[in-house]
């Protein structure tokens, strides 16, 4: 499940499984086996039993005995954190009830007031070029910034995260991302003890839950992992769907609400995850899992399943897996949906000729045995002019190096100044907004 052509086609990867049964072996990555649930009903039978099937990932025998590399990239998704994904019983009630209670502080207008100007100033770093990478330069990028933007994170802390989360997502130096990560968070998290503020990080302090730091740390991680890679793959599947020159796209008036509903079923942004751990040997349909060993759902296969057939085909928003179910279901599901919604609408609202500048089934799919995702999405338009917001960031903007004089020698003995730190998307935004 880790190659290109696992990319490429999944679904012949969990059609050749199903005709075995509802579960079978799979490699999600060098070195590293599981059992991946295809069916729906027994997909449920995992989520629903958490007597039986554990999140709690120390319970891995593999990684307990070393067969799996510290370093292994598929860790910083599926390694132990103290967080509401890899914790269960009165534990997981105890953090989730944090969690939940503080996402519901964060109401629909608030969502979308927060997602305008952040999509119109990514909007505005594109529109004159009259070309993009909608999964670089937006659908990747909106939802780090929200994310910086509903934990309250200054410019610089909120830089380093939006850097981090990019790597550890991208599987670049994950080790060093990681710890990058963890510094920014427990700074902004030491931050918000001394002066909270409307925000997401100061509620989860605030909460009766009593969160100690490094739950709080590992409560944040769990929220912009679980927001940020989905949400960027939503954004963009909705969107190849939208922009696809064919009857269920644009050109045959599907609403983007559709559209993500459509994605949802059949593109699932997370296509496999939520991995459980049997805390005996168990028969998943002829299957024997071993105590110990990962149980990964695959939503994307269950989504499928031709017992679904009468759902699939009226798109019942309540049958299919993409938010999970059970204990572990995702608890911010409309949240989600309004930022894509909100993010879409702008973006065609924006450059309403927006059309593909690749066809298709030229589009790379980026591999990994989790997401449901783009490596790309190219796209063409006209040439837009940038708003006020741009025009915002170009009063700050120091001149071009090509522009610059060049430095006077330095006076002897002097000390060397060190150049100033490049700004991020992040403390570039802010910029704008203060103005």
């Amino acid at each position: 499940m880790h190659d290109a052509a696992f990319a490429a086609d999944p679904q012949q990867v969990y059609d050749r499984l199903r005709a075995h049964g509802p579960a079978g072996p799979v490699e999600l990555a060098p070195g590293v086996e599981a059992t991946l649930v295809v069916g729906h009903e027994t997909a449920l039978r995992v989520l629903q039993n958490s007597t039986l099937f554990a999140r709690d990932a120390r319970r891995w025998k593999a990684l307990n005995e070393g067969r799996i590399p510290l370093d292994h990239p598929v860790l910083p998704m599926m390694a132990y954190r103290p967080n509401c994904l890899f914790t269960d019983g009165a534990v997981h009630l105890r953090l989730r009830k944090a969690v939940t209670d503080s996402l519901a502080r964060l109401n629909i207008t608030r969502i979308r007031r927060d997602v305008e100007p952040i999509a119109d100033y990514l909007i505005d770093q594109f529109s004159e070029r009259g070309r993009a990478d909608l999964l670089n330069d937006y659908a990747k990028l909106l939802p780090l910034l929200l994310f910086n933007k509903l934990f309250g994170c200054p410019a610089d802390i909120g830089d380093t995260l939006t850097g981090a989360m990019s790597a550890i997502f991208d599987g670049k130096d994950a080790l060093r991302a990681n710890e990058e990560l963890t510094s920014c968070l427990m700074e902004l998290i030491a931050l918000k003890r001394r002066r909270p503020g409307d925000d997401v990080t100061s509620w989860l302090i605030q909460h009766p839950a009593g969160l100690t730091d490094e739950e709080l740390k590992d409560q944040l991680v769990m929220l912009m992992g679980a927001g940020v890679e989905p949400e960027r793959n939503l954004i963009g599947n909705a969107l190849l769907l939208l922009l696809s020159p064919d009857a269920s796209g644009r050109d045959s008036g599907m609403l983007i609400e559709e559209a993500i509903d459509h994605v949802l079923w059949n593109q699932t942004p997370i296509a496999n995850y939520a991995t459980h751990y049997p805390v005996q040997d168990v028969d998943l349909g002829g299957v024997v899992a071993e105590a110990g060993t990962p149980v990964v759902i695959s939503f994307a296969a269950a989504n499928t399943d031709p017992a679904l057939a009468e759902a699939r085909r009226t798109h019942s928003k309540g049958a299919h897996l993409a938010w999970g179910a059970g204990p572990h279901a995702c608890p911010a599901k409309d949240p989600a949906t309004v930022i894509a919604v909100t993010a879409i609408e702008k973006l065609l609202n924006a450059l309403p000729d927006l059309t593909l500048a690749v066809p298709a089934r030229e589009l790379q799919w980026r591999p990994g045995p989790f997401h449901r995702a783009l490596a790309a999405l190219p796209v063409a338009f006209s040439p837009t002019p940038a708003t006020h917001i741009a025009s915002a960031l170009q009063g700050r903007t120091a001149p071009a190096a090509a522009e610059q004089p060049l430095p006077a020698a330095a006076p002897v003995g002097a000390v060397r100044q060190e150049p100033a730190r490049k700004k991020g998307f992040w403390s570039s935004f802010l910029d704008i907004f203060r103005v």
